[in-house]
């Protein structure tokens, strides 16, 4: 009898714990209407059949009619559920009258006319017009647009709505405002304490006592990750208090410092050896928490010419948009002549993208050569006047090609002058590339480069000099010397890897020279590598140059690498 008992017990046991799925059961639900087309509404709109329990029916009920109202059936209604069987459930729905337009009378103190127009196409002095189906979409808008002008607390509703037998619904419109306007108090950041404040004001143009709007200021956040020496980790928040609204923003500082380097080697067409040439770059950025740079530079290439190149970028002088750019560049050729540049430019931050300089260089060159030689080498020297425009457009989501588009055009006017006499020269420079993303893995890249002098005659010690990995590849660096050139560089890349890509190289130039009088143009062919590691981005290119009037020669094939490093 005790066993009996106990064996009792223990199934009573199971029972009340397993009871809830044991006796579960589905609910199914079922609308329908009193004729054909309500029933095509219903259908169109969708809802859920199989629920679990009571409630969630009542739930998705009331759903449907919400869905109802948005389109038109304002004042539809559905009857008590009926149960047809244990497990199915029948509601009737009567939609009645559809609809199609709203005219929402306001008051014009609260909302201009402008800000109608933005989601109204008819207005009228003392009401719009909206399609029913675009009520809530509009109403949206509209607060948005307030909560941008530093209402952030702002709601509206429609009250006293009324209908008539045309199928046109009248409502009020109210705008519910909580709290007055909100304007930033202060701003602190977290993370990189040090950041440099000017950034904010000039590059961002987030400022304390703007009027507060958290969607713009996200927005003007993301722009931090276009800088190199900071990324965002977290979008801004903002505490508001009785009196007071604060601005938190989330900033972390990144490795910004740069080494590039690259080593060259092809065989000597006069010595039939192989020759090496290369360069070092070291730039340093934000080292003292102010957003300046510095960059060195140094180059030997062949023809025993050698240059040492620095410049200094201070942004944002006084806090103002106003930033100044110093450069020295130092050229030696073997032992013929040394030319010495010094530029200083003051530049304004429009916008982020957008960039304009003025300022003045000047140039010095030695004639070092002690004998007559038959090139027109001379003691000159010159002063210009320069103004310029840069504009860049990053795509900071993309670690191997962090920039999508750049264009840079300078002129200069200026003056050079000699023991003999001093003519009047005038100097243009473009420097131009955009990257066409095709798809994830395809891209199209685009580069075009020129420089022009214009003068009444030329020294060779004032040409320009192109050629090699930064130029026209295929040729050894600051090969070709040129009163004027032009050149483009292409390649189609394919992305193996987030950090790997392969690409073709096709680069096509033109220059001429009017000292000696020739006009030439120039082709490239090749191919290139990237990887992209902890120690940085090594590049790769293997191309084969020409002119217009050579015959290919494998012997003429340039090896380039190059490797960019940040610490």
């Amino acid at each position: 009898m005790i066993v009996v008992q106990k064996t009792i017990l223990f199934l009573f046991t199971i029972c009340l714990l397993f009871s809830s799925k044991v006796f579960s059961q589905n609910l199914n639900l079922k609308l329908n209407s009193s004729n054909e087309r309500e029933n095509q509404v219903i259908d169109s709109i969708g809802y859920l059949k199989i629920h679990k329990n009571y409630s969630s029916i009542i739930s998705e009920l009331d759903s449907i009619q919400s869905k109802l109202f948005k389109i038109g059936y304002i004042e539809s209604t559905y009857s008590e559920i009926q149960k047809e069987n244990d497990s199915l459930l029948l509601v009737k729905f009567d939609l009645k009258k559809k609809f199609h337009t709203i005219y929402i009378y306001y008051n014009q103190k609260e909302i201009n006319h402008a800000l109608l127009k933005s989601v109204s196409k008819k207005i009228n002095p003392s009401y719009f017009e909206l399609p029913v189906s675009q009520i809530e979409k509009a109403l949206n808008l509209l607060n948005s647009k307030i909560s941008d002008k530093g209402d952030p607390f702002s709601k509206l509703t429609l009250s006293n709505i009324k209908t008539d037998a045309s199928g046109i619904i009248e409502a009020d419109l109210i705008v519910n405002s909580k709290d007055q306007k909100r304007n930033i108090n202060s701003i602190i950041i977290k993370g990189y304490e040090k950041f440099p404040r000017s950034f904010l004001n000039q590059y961002l143009k987030i400022k304390p006592k703007q009027s507060f709007d958290l969607t713009t200021i996200k927005k003007k956040a993301e722009k931090l990750n276009t800088l190199r020496f900071v990324k965002q980790i977290k979008q801004p928040e903002v505490l508001f208090t009785k009196d007071s609204t604060i601005l938190y923003m989330y900033i972390e500082k990144s490795k910004s410092n740069m080494f590039d380097g690259f080593l060259g080697f092809g065989t000597n067409e006069d010595t039939n050896k192989l020759d090496f040439n290369g360069y070092l770059n070291l730039n340093l950025v934000n080292n003292l928490n102010y957003g300046e740079s510095l960059g060195l530079q140094y180059k030997s290439t062949q023809g025993n010419q050698k240059f040492f190149q620095t410049d200094i970028s201070m942004p944002y002088l006084l806090k103002t948009p106003l930033g100044i750019d110093l450069q020295l560049y130092i050229f030696k050729q073997d032992s013929t002549f040394t030319t010495i540049n010094q530029s200083a430019k003051i530049n304004y931050q429009v916008t982020s993208n957008h960039k304009l300089f003025t300022g003045i260089k000047a140039t010095e060159s030695n004639n070092l050569l002690n004998t007559a030689t038959t090139k027109p080498i001379s003691d000159y020297k010159s002063n210009y006047f320069t103004v310029a425009y840069q504009y860049t457009l990053p795509q900071y989501y993309n670690l191997l090609f962090p920039v999508n588009s750049s264009f840079y055009i300078e002129t200069g006017f200026g003056k050079r002058k000699t023991f003999e006499s001093g003519i009047k020269q005038t100097q243009l420079q473009i420097d131009a590339f955009k990257i066409f993303n095709l798809n994830q893995k395809n891209s199209f890249y685009l580069r075009f480069n020129g420089s022009s002098l214009v003068s009444e005659n030329y020294f060779e010690n004032e040409l320009y000099r192109f050629g090699g990995i930064n130029s026209i590849r295929g040729f050894n660096e600051n090969s070709i010397i040129a009163t004027s050139y032009a050149f483009v560089n292409t390649e189609y890349r394919l992305l193996l890897s987030p950090t790997i890509y392969i690409h073709s190289l096709i680069d096509v130039a033109s220059f001429e020279n009017k000292i000696t009088t020739t006009k030439e143009k120039l082709f490239a062919y090749g191919f290139g590598l990237g990887i992209l590691s902890k120690g940085g981005l090594l590049k790769l290119n293997f191309a084969n140059g020409k002119t217009n009037t050579q015959k290919f020669k494998f012997s003429n094939s340039q090896i380039h690498l190059s490797l960019t490093s940040n610490f």
